[in-house]
């Protein structure tokens, strides 16, 4: 990977999946902001340029010692998208029915003196929903088009249109509600003080706070995989053909 300040966020996170890590423990936005600059995004982030280079560098050298992570610009699109249905919709359904009663618990011991946390479960619940809904859009009409285009590609046959037209049009519906979840992790982040829990908070609050952050993450690599992988891949796709 060549780091070069003018390359945006989402290109370097493209060239090397490490890069989100490094991007993720730094608060740098790679999915939603990608289009950001390196530079830029330093500022945006109040980081210091060079700290943001090493740290890329050591992540992409620990990367070269470890196995290599599976390349998911050449890989066939339904081995990415049985990736994502496996691993990051899997996650985000088991980690909402977790969270939920998690949430009810600890706003009924410490909502009375943190009145920020009947917010943030108010914010949770919707984008819950918001995510439900959303994948189960996704693996019930694009996914399965998706799947079918390329199969249709590999052959040589003409693609069966979809009932929605040209398959951009789905996905950009897919990207605004993608956008509509990453204003709601920032908004739950700021509501909680960057998930820094309260001296007073029992055992179950801190477990709630490291869950929503681990919750973060993963869905900032989830609609990583979707906006900056699969959507163009699949558009491009669509249109060669």
């Amino acid at each position: 990977m060549s780091v070069t300040t003018e390359k945006t966020v989402r290109e370097l996170a493209l060239e090397n999946s490490t890069a989100t890590r490094v991007f993720e423990k730094l608060g740098i936005d790679y999915c939603c902001g990608g289009n950001k600059s390196l530079d830029e995004a330093c500022r945006t982030a109040n980081l210091n340029m060079d700290q943001v280079l090493d740290s890329l560098e050591m992540a992409e050298q620990a990367a070269h010692a470890a196995q290599k992570d599976r390349d998911w610009q050449v890989e066939p699109l339904a081995d990415l998208i049985a990736h994502i249905k496996n691993t990051h919709h899997k996650y985000t359904r088991e980690e909402i029915a977790r969270l939920g009663p998690l949430f009810d618990k600890v706003c009924s011991v410490h909502g009375k003196n943190h009145s920020e946390l009947l917010q943030l479960r108010g914010i949770f619940q919707r984008l819950a929903q918001e995510l439900t809904t959303h994948m189960m859009k996704e693996e019930m009409v694009l996914f399965p088009y998706m799947v079918r285009m390329e199969e249709a590609t590999i052959q040589k046959e003409p693609i069966v249109p979809g009932p929605f037209g040209t398959v951009q049009n789905p996905v950009s519906m897919m990207e605004h509600e993608h956008d509509s979840a990453g204003n709601a992790l920032r908004a739950m982040r700021e509501g909680s003080n960057g998930y820094a829990a309260p001296a007073d908070a029992c055992v179950s609050y801190q477990t709630l706070y490291k869950a929503l952050a681990a919750f973060e993450t993963d869905l900032h690599q989830h609609i990583h995989l979707e906006n900056n992988i699969l959507f163009p891949r699949a558009v491009a796709m669509e249109r060669a053909h």
